[in-house]
């Protein structure tokens, strides 16, 4: 199994990772522009990106990887499950998206529904992220500097387990999220209309 993070514009991190053995791959998160890196990572590895992320578990090679809808941050959030199952069944990483970052988790003002995203995320963190074991890796869609939340860390990926331990919010109770996660959202960017139209349209 190969897995590379690229961090890109405002803050962003996107994924590209897969089974070289079986020459297959999975791009995630591509920011516009960076096509190219992916074009040349794949001819690199001798790798072909072969799916479209929906609600399915995705075969690439020796790789699986489960999709998990957690809506929240946007009604289509997703979290990607990956298992190397050369190794074990098990999952070991997750690319968590805008749901939970490192530090911090998604705003969720992107619908113009504030207190209905914020519950919403809880129930994704609770009812499926952090029901993985605490080993498990995340790798986040932002990191410190973006706007898609407060506090989040600069450093690139932790585990469920640290998160649980350290992470303010995942300590709360609904209610006490749902209120913390509403007063505290980060101010509009000035494209965050241009961002919000083109995760509707893709």
């Amino acid at each position: 199994m190969f897995f590379s993070q690229l961090p890109t514009k405002e803050a962003s991190l996107s994924y590209f990772f897969g089974c070289g053995g079986e020459g297959k791959a999975m791009a995630v998160d591509v920011v516009a522009g960076d096509e190219d890196w992916y074009i040349k990572q794949a001819k690199e590895r001798n790798v072909e990106i072969t799916h479209v992320v929906d609600n399915q578990v995705i075969e690439l090679g020796n790789v699986a990887v489960t999709v998990v809808h957690t809506p929240g941050h946007t009604f289509d959030s997703i979290c990607l499950i990956g298992s190397d199952r050369r190794r074990t069944h098990e999952p070991w990483f997750m690319l968590t998206g805008d749901t939970l970052f490192v530090g911090a988790v998604g705003r969720p003002d992107l619908a113009g529904q504030e207190v209905e995203m914020a519950g919403m995320i809880y129930d994704s963190l609770h009812e499926r992220i952090l029901t993985f074991a605490n080993e498990v890796e995340i790798y986040p869609g932002h990191q410190a500097g973006s706007a898609c939340g407060a506090g989040l860390s600069g450093k690139p990926s932790s585990t469920i387990g640290f998160e649980k331990r350290f992470n303010p919010k995942l300590s709360m109770d609904r209610e006490a999220f749902v209120e913390a996660l509403t007063q505290e959202i980060p101010p509009r960017p000035a494209a965050m209309d241009r961002m919000v139209a083109a995760n509707i349209s893709a």
